[in-house]
């Protein structure tokens, strides 16, 4: 059986360099992997196509062609790190694929395994696109070079280079530059790394930054830009005034340092959603408006505010510029939210994952619920997650946010668990809500059950 998973903690892109050596080019010959500053190859032990794929993706080699067995391109030297690779086909990295411990083998340079990649030669970099979001304006930045899409990392990303971005794309200004894959992570090359536009530049081309393809990134990074063509409002502070609790009241967004409130046109249960779940509040009861919980003063920053339901914050919908209304606070907008209390300590909950079983990890503490970052995340910690939720065992620690970054408050960080605690609660780690995180970095578990 597989005995681990490649995390993002252990061998990010930036860990996990590889290369195929002894080929007629880059993109074909034999599989080698850097460990400990060490080179090794990998055994051909369950290696097919579907890992050909992923390693012709992370080199921006186009697809997979064949995965040659028993070392077709020579037999390497030194460690044999990987074996029983087992990958989807899927992912954007080896690092994401399962395998045996590094170096644990039996395995000779007979089985190295290799690569055949179709690869690609055009030269001439091509255009640009924004995926992920709601709309052509809003998204993952995707640049075109040598007839492949890839993306772009976030070191050095700030509204400098995304107005270039938008302008670009004929959408407006540049409103913001979301970093840690904001949109979802890029499936193939990572092209751009260490962009640094002055906002002035034509195209993102002519912006200086590393040659093409040269990066110490991996997707969890990826570069996204929202533009004003978007409708993508900027607030990321919300909270409810004058309820009960804090997870009913009326509405107000935090814009240029001062809270206001939003305006009840429009204003229905999908908009309550996003406020429930960006304030860990549970699911949307109500949506009320004609200022149910009171009327607030000062300014009334949105209106119009239209959310599909599924946002993970106000910021992704539509609504009209901050402070465009015809409102006044009469028609204050609130919401009630379920906030269900649970016992003392906290549940644990895996969200976002293809069943209860697998997902993002968050914990409940002071009825809040908030993610836990993946600094020291491991197979221990996995275990006490995935006992305490009743799934079985843990097939796999993730870093990196694989399952979508949390809407929220990061309550746990530096967690090390020896494997057999009752609960996340009694492993060692920072104090509730002290860290060094930001939510690309979130902490994710798969386990056994379903």
């Amino acid at each position: 059986t597989l005995g681990c998973l490649l995390s993002p903690e252990d061998v990010d892109t930036t860990k996990l360099a590889i290369r195929l050596v002894d080929g007629a080019n880059q993109c074909s010959g034999r599989v080698e992997v850097l460990h400990n500053d060490v080179w090794g190859t990998v055994c051909d032990d369950q290696w097919d196509l579907r890992e050909a794929k992923v390693v012709c993706r992370q080199l921006g080699c186009g697809t997979a062609v064949s995965a040659p067995r028993e070392s077709k391109y020579g037999e390497g030297k030194g460690q044999i790190w990987l074996s029983d690779v087992n990958c989807k086909g899927t992912e954007a990295s080896l690092a994401e694929c399962e395998a045996k411990p590094w170096g644990d083998n039996v395995c000779n340079h007979v089985e190295d395994a290799s690569v055949e990649c179709s690869g690609t030669e055009i030269p001439e970099p091509g255009p640009i696109r924004l995926v992920g979001g709601p709309n052509r304006c809003a998204g993952r930045v995707e640049v075109l070079h040598e007839e492949q899409w890839g993306s772009v990392c976030h070191d050095d990303w700030d509204l400098n280079d995304a107005q270039v971005v938008c302008k670009q794309l004929g959408c407006g200004d540049a409103v913001l530059a979301p970093i840690g894959a904001k949109f979802g992570r890029g499936f193939d090359t990572i092209w751009l790394d260490d962009v640094n536009c002055t906002g002035v530049e034509a195209a993102l081309s002519e912006c200086p930054a590393r040659p093409w393809g040269e990066h110490n990134c991996y997707h969890g990074e990826d570069a996204s830009a929202v533009c004003s063509d978007s409708g993508i409002t900027v607030s990321t502070s919300v909270r409810l005034v004058g309820g009960p609790n804090r997870c009913s009241g009326r509405v107000e967004v935090l814009h240029n340092d001062v809270w206001g409130t939003v305006c009840d046109d429009q204003w229905d249960l999908r908009e309550a959603k996003v406020v429930c779940r960006q304030l860990g509040c549970g699911t949307a009861l109500s949506a009320l408006p004609e200022s149910k919980y009171g009327e607030g003063k000062g300014q009334i920053w949105l209106s119009d505010v239209n959310c599909k339901g599924t946002e993970a914050s106000l910021a992704e919908c539509e609504a009209k510029p901050w402070g465009d209304n015809v409102c006044n606070h009469v028609e204050d907008a609130s919401v009630e939210c379920s906030e269900v209390d649970v016992p003392e300590g906290g549940p644990v909950r895996l969200v976002d994952g293809p069943n209860k079983c697998a997902g993002r990890v968050e914990v409940l503490h002071e009825n809040r619920w908030g993610s836990v970052c993946d600094d020291h995340w491991d197979m221990k910690d996995a275990e006490v997650v995935c006992k305490q939720v009743g799934c079985g065992s843990p097939l796999s620690a993730l870093g990196g946010a694989r399952y979508g970054r949390g809407p929220d408050v990061i309550w746990l960080d530096d967690v090390e668990c020896n494997g057999t605690e009752e609960s996340i609660f009694d492993c060692q780690a920072r104090p509730w809500g002290e860290h060094n995180c930001y939510h690309g970095e979130d902490a994710d578990v798969v386990c056994t059950g379903n």
